[in-house]
């Protein structure tokens, strides 16, 4: 059998002679030609020392944000003037959009005019420990933690904690949003924060950069985790048209009581004076309200009944209560949380997990030993186009489905 050595592989792949193939320095200037910037970082080398998050007491738990600016200060900020973090990238982008994003488009393997947008932050390990150089004399003097500027070698880097792991790390935060409702959770838009930042912060960074690089995008749907759950996300998607999907986090609160003695579950769903999960009765959009019911109600013969030994109402159907959405959009849910209808929805979440996987486990996204934020946007791009590609390479279905559904 004839041996092909893998450079003679990797030279016939890449369209090139074998035996007359550029030098390693082509291929970083080609790099330069992706780069619209003469800078290969996006922030400046020399800064002061950043904040290091607090190491949270729970464990799996994301560390608070260190940023000192709310999710509404952003909105509101960033809908007057978007951020401007992607310029440099906007070749990468025209590449990524017309020839891989466009061409999954037309192959219905995705809607955009009809998006589900699932959004998630992954830690990207980028080198051991943060490389800088001191540009005072402090560390003579005895003085270790002085604020004077630094000199940074990866700068737009920082440290963060790894929620996953249990420990701080090194390098970026990966934003991903992922078309949740495409079978091979395709990725739409990137975005590299610095690792310190909370996903609350770097999903705003990444939807307002979304929205200037690909206009025409119509998102109709977004999921999203409890690190989302704030007010200024339901009110934004509300005034756009947007259905949020955002599990709720405990942290942000919730009203001891609704109305009287009606109590609220962590899912935004009424309680009765018992305890127990009321039952959705109705939706009225028209009125803005959702209507709940006394879980104990039973038609025996018919006729509704009640089978709770101490009827808190007299009423023949029972304790009803009306949640108006308006009084608290993030609690009260269109659909609710407890519907079928939303766990399905939410469920779509874990496509960003998936494709996230995709990108640092099986395209080696964390092997790349590069130092500029060019050359990761470089490398992060080309693997998104890579798992276009293998959207329309791949089977549609899986043949060990189809090898059982014939078998049955």
């Amino acid at each position: 059998m004839l041996l092909i050595s893998k450079k003679i592989i990797f030279t016939i792949i890449s369209g090139f002679s074998v035996g007359d193939t550029p030098g390693v320095g082509t291929f970083y200037d080609f790099h330069k030609r992706l780069w619209l910037s003469d800078n290969k970082n996006l922030s400046a080398a020399v800064h002061p020392p950043k904040e290091k998050p607090q190491k949270p007491k729970v464990k799996e738990e994301k560390a608070a944000p260190v940023e000192k600016v709310t999710v509404e200060g952003l909105f509101h900020k960033f809908e007057e003037t978007p951020p401007s973090d992607m310029a440099p990238c906007i070749r990468l982008w025209e590449i990524f959009n017309t020839f891989f994003l466009q061409t999954s488009a037309r192959q219905n393997l995705i809607s955009l005019k009809e998006l589900a947008l699932a959004g998630d932050g992954t830690p990207v390990y980028t080198a051991a420990q943060e490389r800088k150089t001191r540009t005072c004399d402090c560390l003579e003097k005895g003085i270790r933690d002085c604020k004077y500027n630094r000199v940074y070698h990866q700068p737009d880097c920082d440290i963060g904690w790894d929620s996953h792991r249990n420990r701080y790390y090194f390098g970026y935060d990966l934003y991903m949003l992922t078309a949740s409702d495409s079978e091979n959770d395709l990725p739409i838009f990137p975005f590299l924060n610095p690792a310190s930042r909370h996903d609350s912060h770097g999903f705003l960074y990444n939807w307002f950069s979304m929205k200037q690089m690909l206009p025409e995008a119509v998102v109709k749907k977004l999921i999203l985790d409890s690190a989302h759950d704030a007010m200024p996300y339901y009110d934004y998607s509300k005034a756009n048209g947007i259905t949020p999907f955002i599990d709720l986090n405990w942290k942000c609160g919730r009203p001891p009581v609704y109305k009287d003695d009606i109590t609220i579950n962590k899912d935004g769903i009424p309680l009765c004076p018992k305890g127990f999960p009321m039952k959705q009765a109705a939706v009225e959009p028209q009125k803005g309200r959702i209507k709940y019911r006394c879980p104990k109600i039973t038609c025996k013969g018919g006729t509704p009944q009640c089978t709770c030994e101490n009827p808190c109402s007299d009423a023949k159907y029972g304790r009803n209560v009306h949640l108006v959405l308006k009084d608290n959009p993030r609690l009260f849910n269109d659909p609710p949380r407890d519907s079928v209808e939303w766990k399905l929805e939410y469920n779509a979440r874990t496509s960003a997990e998936r494709c996230n996987k995709r990108e640092k486990i099986d395209y080696k996204l964390e092997d790349g030993k590069c130092r500029s934020s060019m050359m990761w946007y470089c490398r992060l791009f080309s693997i998104m186009m890579c798992q276009h590609l293998d959207a329309w390479t791949l089977p549609k279905t899986s043949p060990l489905k189809d090898f059982f559904e014939q078998a049955a």
